[in-house]
């Protein structure tokens, strides 16, 4: 799964939601929504926003991760059931 490491970027560079909303011309909503990983999907655009405001690289936001099923196995995606 990808995980948004938004809140970590944010801190490291001293910035609030309000600050980083206004700069990317996204509601505190919707950025919180991406903050929190509670986002679907990303546009592009709002990414680069992202980006240039905090001076940072897409990898530095977004991580991939493995999946663990509830017993903290991993799931492969690549094994049908």
């Amino acid at each position: 799964m990808i995980l948004v490491n938004l809140d970590v970027v944010m801190a490291k560079r001293k910035i609030g939601l309000a600050e980083l909303a206004k700069k990317v011309d996204i509601t505190q909503a919707n950025l919180s929504i991406l903050k929190n990983n509670k986002a679907k999907a990303i546009r592009f655009s709002t990414l680069d926003a992202i980006c240039k405001a905090l001076n940072c690289q897409p990898g530095d936001i977004l991580v991939y991760v493995e999946d663990e099923d509830n017993d903290g196995n991993e799931i492969r995606s690549d094994v049908k059931a």
